[in-house]
């Protein structure tokens, strides 16, 4: 028997909890359906508020040719396969999900059959689509964003799920509690439903009390309580980070496998472990970098399951490496400056001069050439009057910054203190 959500996932817009801006008697898309078409588009939001359903509403209402793609298990041939098909019907529909994990050439696939009307476009994505979804593939397409359930929706939603649900009415059920099934679903409209059926069946007793405790207890013993958009995300991505800035690659190959084993985006990972790269190692170690980058860059090609390596290998070595905040640091404390002093002017003779006139004003006059001076230095003022011998960079206390700082001390025995 399919799960609770699935028996319960609306047939008609009058049905679909939420989303009133969307399906609403006045919508733009209501009223499109009314008139039977609908053009190629992506459906923004987090899981569980409706964008899988929209689509088969979309479908059921229309009545066209409907193909149905995952973005984790399809790629070009698959979608060629579909246009094939496609081309022998009219106004067929292809729905595709998590399409922002589709890479440039398999979006790409899509741009013709897409522009010349051989398919209409779902595409249904959690990331912001301007960032995950190409330029030329976004301009064809219609942006719709979902909203995140209220507490409200979700309360009625469980309401109808004891009322409607030929499973569920052969209990006597009472919601005494309900802040643990609204906390634990985090607004995901499928999780919850999931999570009361989990509850409900976990029970001998055909009398059931909802409580809190109930809830709590069976969620910890039945499911893994990781959600890549509620606390559990934040709460994880932190203690990942954490492990790598206090060198423990053990706590943060743990903390990745809690990630990957939760279905959290790869490139998430990544993009973190990049920014890691600077903040927490810098110039104790600039290979990090370039691993971290490497990493992003090869996991957006490969994707899941075998990216987990990838993404281990990096989380490791960035665990491994000396650590420095200091090129952080130094941004901090130049941003904090430049608030405070606003925009000093920049000294005359490092300004650039392409003209006449601002030659006769003294742009660039005086500017020494570093390279014509021994060791290719010399000591010169680079920063406005007001702040002069502001010391932004302080090199850490590591193998390679220890050479920086004596290269720095060697050359501005004047100005800076290094």
């Amino acid at each position: 028997m399919p799960p609770l959500a699935e028996r319960m996932r609306p047939k008609t817009l009058e049905e679909l909890t939420g989303q009133q801006h969307l399906t609403g008697k006045d919508s733009i898309l209501n009223k499109a359906l009314h008139q039977g078409y609908i053009p190629s588009i992506i459906l923004w939001g987090p899981p569980g508020v409706g964008k899988t359903t929209l689509a088969n509403i979309i479908a059921q209402t229309l009545q066209w040719p409907y193909f149905q793609l995952s973005a984790i298990s399809s790629g070009v041939k698959e979608i060629r396969e579909v246009i094939d098909t496609a081309r022998k019907t009219q106004h067929a529909l292809l729905f595709i999900d998590e399409i922002h994990r589709f890479n440039k050439g398999q979006q790409d696939a899509l741009l013709g059959a897409v522009e010349q009307g051989i398919i209409t476009l779902i595409g249904a994505t959690t990331e912001n689509p301007s960032f995950e979804v190409n330029a030329a593939l976004l301009s064809r397409c219609q942006v719709y964003i979902l909203k995140p359930l209220q507490n409200s929706d979700l309360l009625q939603l469980l309401q109808n799920a004891i009322e409607k649900d030929s499973v569920l009415a052969t209990y006597s059920i009472q919601l005494k509690d309900t802040s643990a099934l609204l906390q634990l679903s985090a607004g995901d409209a499928r999780k919850l439903l999931n999570l009361f059926e989990l509850v409900i069946s976990s029970s001998k007793e055909k009398n059931i009390t909802i409580t809190n405790e109930m809830v709590i207890n069976i969620a910890q013993q039945k499911i893994a309580l990781y959600d890549k958009n509620g606390e559990q995300h934040y709460d994880i991505i932190s203690a990942f980070i954490k492990s790598m800035r206090g060198s423990d690659p053990n706590a943060s190959v743990y903390w990745l496998a809690r990630m990957i084993d939760g279905g959290e985006d790869v490139k998430f990972i990544a993009r973190r472990m990049v920014i890691f790269a600077s903040e927490d190692i810098g110039n104790a170690n600039p290979n990090a970098l370039l691993l971290a980058n490497a990493t992003f860059d090869a996991v957006n090609k490969i994707g899941y399951p075998e990216s987990r390596i990838i993404l281990s290998q990096c989380a490791t070595y960035l665990a491994g490496s000396p650590k420095s905040n200091a090129a952080y640091e130094a941004i901090n404390k130049a941003l904090q400056i430049v608030q405070t002093t606003g925009n000093l002017p920049v000294p005359l003779h490092i300004r650039n001069a392409p003209t006449s006139l601002m030659k006769k004003l003294d742009y660039g006059k005086n500017y020494q050439y570093p390279h014509l001076g021994e060791g290719n230095f010399i000591e010169e003022e680079y920063l406005p009057n007001e702040i002069a011998g502001t010391t932004f960079y302080e090199p850490g206390n590591n193998a390679r910054e220890n050479e920086i700082r004596k290269f720095l001390k060697e050359r501005w025995k004047n100005k800076y203190k290094y």
